[in-house]
């Protein structure tokens, strides 16, 4: 239904779109600084007669579509931040911020779903029920998505299913990869501070190395996953920082260790955070030392709904061809939702997520407006097949 109206309206748009994509990549803003991204998001919203909410946990914005008919509500949900990373593309619409680049594509999801809003602006009259616009900060590390659930955003009207689209560029552009079930990880973070006693480096035995006791809990941590989880069962534990000291002969007070420690298991998340404290306080102890520990819950594991899951392969299908929809096998170890293809090789556009070189093939960008509004279209009209 409504297929190829909806194809119709995003390739008019289309170049209007990759001009606002280009625009938001060249100004890039970190978590919750997302000022100029949400006045731009307010001003196009308010431009199509959408009821719009900014502020929203710091710098959220929610648009609001509402049909006239009764029926159910879908939220459809973009991450707006960037990476304090400096971009190394030479292109026209490189990043204007030192220090900042757009390298997850966020600047494509916000794209996509003003696309999407401007397509079913258009089709509200048709259509049943109520399409909310989130428009997320701080993805990128610190969690905006809890903010902004906390302040109602999931209410008023109710949220019945909600979706989401993420560049990946090992997929080519027109495609996609969906999977039932569980597909990203919980990404959570841990700090690891090991207390020692300072002493001169010519003098090891009259001080308690820190940096030592540290080298041992990183080798032993990495125990958990090959020996205490079962190996049917993904898991990750990855050290990522390691800081000590600040000159070559003083051994010094303290050792900082931070990492990431990943599951699709809500069972086995609780339990890997006891896990890795049990090792470290087993380590430090043995060796005469103190520790602090600390383990920050991000976000929960992204597990699909079966059944939005297929509405979602279905819908896209419309839009791209069976033969397009790539089912997912395994789940990644990353944290984020169903992947929307954005490589092309012949383009040069190759490079991962979070690379200083990362680009996308802006064809997807079309692709995932149309999707995204077709699946709405669908799941408000019950047109499942």
């Amino acid at each position: 239904m409504f297929t190829e109206e909806i194809k119709k309206i995003s390739k008019e748009i289309q170049e209007k779109l990759i001009n606002i994509r280009r625009t938001i990549h060249m100004h890039p803003e970190l978590a919750f600084e997302e000022h100029a991204t949400a006045q731009l998001i307010y001003n196009y919203l308010k431009d199509l007669d959408i009821e719009v909410t900014p502020g929203i946990a710091k710098t959220g914005v929610v648009g609001l579509i509402r049909s006239n008919q009764p029926g159910k509500t879908v939220a459809i949900r973009a991450d707006m931040d960037a990476l304090p990373m400096t971009e190394e593309n030479e292109c026209e619409y490189k990043s204007t911020v030192p220090g900042k680049m757009h390298a997850c594509g966020h600047d494509v999801h916000v794209t996509c779903l003003l696309g999407a809003a401007e397509i079913l602006s258009r089709l509200k009259g048709k259509l049943n029920g109520n399409i909310k616009l989130l428009f997320q900060p701080a993805e990128e590390g610190v969690g905006g998505a809890l903010p902004m659930i906390e302040e109602g955003v999931l209410e008023n009207p109710k949220v019945d299913a909600c979706i989401a689209a993420h560049v990946w560029p090992d997929i080519p552009a027109g495609k996609i990869v969906v999977k039932n079930g569980p597909i990203m990880a919980s990404p959570d973070d841990f700090e690891i501070i090991i207390k020692g006693k300072s002493g001169h480096g010519a003098m090891p035995h009259a001080a308690v190395d820190p940096i030592v006791i540290g080298c041992h809990v990183v080798n032993t941590l990495q125990t958990i996953v090959s020996r205490k989880i079962d190996p049917l069962n993904p898991a990750v534990i990855s050290i990522c920082y390691f800081h000590s000291g600040t000159c070559t002969n003083v051994i010094p007070d303290t050792a900082t260790i931070k990492g990431t420690a990943r599951t699709i298991d809500p069972e086995l998340r609780r339990k890997i955070a006891s896990l890795i404290e049990e090792t470290v306080a087993g380590v430090v102890k043995a060796m005469g030392g103190e520790y602090e520990f600390d383990f920050k819950y991000l976000y929960p594991p992204t597990i699909n709904d079966n059944i939005i899951t297929d509405v979602l392969a279905n819908s896209a299908s419309k839009i791209i061809g069976k033969s397009n929809i790539l089912w997912g096998r395994e789940p990644s170890m990353g944290g984020e939702d169903f992947a929307l293809g954005c490589g092309n090789p012949e383009k040069g556009i190759t490079h991962p997520i979070h690379s200083t070189k990362f680009d996308v093939d802006e064809d997807c960008i079309a692709v995932g407006a149309s999707i995204l509004t077709q699946f709405a279209v669908d799941y408000l009209n019950n047109c499942f097949t």
